[in-house]
């Protein structure tokens, strides 16, 4: 994985961005990239996401030729069931045969089947298009060469942000590189890079450290180890993702793209919909604006309305992984959020501030714990462990180490998840727009800083055994 990374930052990255800015056809320049990236994780897995396109290439064809209303919904409905199809057959297939041996007498045998990195999310990007075609939100896409850019640029399509066809249409057709933009875009990237390589690595290693992957590992733990674990993952599973949807918007940038942002510094929410509003913002647009809102959303009654999220959080916690837990996350955030829209939806914004906040955090936490382990009993048992149950000490000499060890650095990662830095950006852009002096030294910082970062987060890679990406896996 490192000499991946590597290979992609030094060999592939450059190469492409060299032959996209001197070459006359950028798209073939960019379709080609993407191809080529796209073989690292299994060239055949190339066929997929062709297969894929093609199918909503077909779709959205007979969607806006069709000459009548039936026409055009069963072309709908069955681009969209043709695709879900693929992509429960290559991710759930084993859950399901589990479900049936759970239930019956039956012992079927599980498939081996690898998944295809980032079916989930072009998946729903292909479907997106169809569907916004459906609704006349988009123009048909007449060039298969361009929707399957669009499904495959390496920005983005194996770990998102999910882009909407809509949203970069016209700018598939029509786009300006600047300066300006170029710049944005590497410092982008270049914080992404960081974020992953120097502390989503890090954090990741204290979790793993602190909370027990068997029910034995539970002998050496303790209740603020476990506490202190699973807020390293909490805020590992943050840098992570978010990490990756900086690198995606700033390589967007680097070539005229310009993608929406994924995430809102989710955990200063002070409220479970809030966070939702703030975290994996084009996942939670997704199913609000093709699920829940078609289904009905809040329209036909407060039974209704609850189906309606009932169904929205099982799909978004069965879209994550396919196993009980990721099915029980979804349902454990609908409980809340329903909770939240039925009791708590005016106090939330009278509560203190603080005790909002705490809130959202606890119940957030909880949640990850759910996320991380697949193993129900272990979760459980860290569950327990946590509040004291199995005789665990309360302090062992490992976590005092590991806290003393890293408390800068856990304060650093808590500040980035935070909007801090942001703020104090925007006020360095503003006096720089007033004081032009503030401006050279600004612009001076970023070009010493954006270099020291990068070699920094390289190292880190070249001195890291763990370097993929949690969200790869959807």
């Amino acid at each position: 994985m490192v000499f991946s990374s590597l290979i992609f930052l030094f060999l592939f990255l450059p190469l492409s961005l060299i032959a996209y800015y001197f070459s006359k056809n950028k798209n073939w320049v960019l379709l080609i990239s993407s191809m080529i990236f796209y073989s690292f994780g299994g060239i055949k897995f190339i066929y997929v996401i062709i297969g894929l396109t093609f199918i909503s290439y077909i779709g959205g064809l007979l969607v806006d030729s069709s000459k009548t209303n039936l026409t055009r919904r069963l072309s709908l409905v069955g681009t969209i069931s043709l695709q879900l199809i693929i992509l429960i057959l290559f991710k759930y297939t084993n859950f399901i045969i589990d479900i049936i041996n759970n239930i019956s007498n039956f012992d079927l045998r599980v498939v081996n089947i690898v998944l295809p990195i980032g079916i989930s999310f072009y998946t729903f990007q292909l479907i997106s298009y169809v569907v916004d075609v459906y609704r006349e939100d988009c123009e048909v896409q007449k060039s298969f060469a361009k929707l399957l850019l669009y499904s495959s640029l390496f920005h983005q399509c194996i770990a998102g942000p999910i882009v909407r066809y809509q949203d970069i249409a016209e700018q598939m057709e029509y786009r300006k590189v600047t300066a300006g933009m170029i710049n944005r875009g590497i410092n982008r990237f270049c914080i992404g890079l960081a974020k992953k390589a120097i502390l989503a690595n890090h954090l990741a290693s204290l979790a793993d450290t602190l909370l027990p992957t068997t029910m034995d590992g539970m002998k050496t733990s303790s209740v603020v180890g476990l506490w202190l674990g699973l807020a390293m993952y909490m805020l590992q599973i943050y840098m992570d993702f978010s990490a990756y949807s900086d690198m995606a918007i700033g390589l967007g940038l680097m070539v005229g793209f310009k993608y929406r942002e994924n995430f809102d510094y989710p955990y200063m929410s002070k409220s479970v919909s809030e966070f939702w509003r703030r975290w994996h913002i084009s996942l939670g647009s997704f199913f609000r604006d093709y699920v829940y809102i078609p289904m009905g959303g809040n329209q036909l009654g407060l039974g209704r309305t609850i189906l309606n999220l009932f169904i929205v959080w099982a799909l978004t916690g069965l879209w994550h992984g396919a196993a009980y837990n990721y099915l029980l996350w979804g349902l454990y955030f609908f409980i809340f959020i329903t909770i939240e829209k039925l009791f708590a939806s005016k106090r939330v914004g009278k509560r203190g501030k603080g005790i909002s906040h705490i809130y959202l955090l606890i119940v957030v936490l909880f949640g990850w714990l759910l996320f991380r382990y697949s193993d129900l009993n272990l979760m459980f048992g860290v569950l327990k462990g946590m509040f004291g149950a199995g005789d665990l000490p309360f302090m062992d000499l490992r976590t005092s180490l590991l806290l003393q060890n890293n408390v800068f650095f856990i304060m650093v990662a808590i500040v980035g998840s935070t909007a801090i830095v942001k703020l104090l950006d925007d006020i360095l852009s503003d006096l720089s727009n007033r004081y032009g002096w503030i401006a050279n030294v600004t612009m001076t910082f970023e070009v010493v800083a954006m270099p020291v970062i990068l070699i920094v987060s390289v190292i880190s890679l070249v001195g890291n055994s763990y370097n993929p990406f949690i969200y790869f896996q959807f």
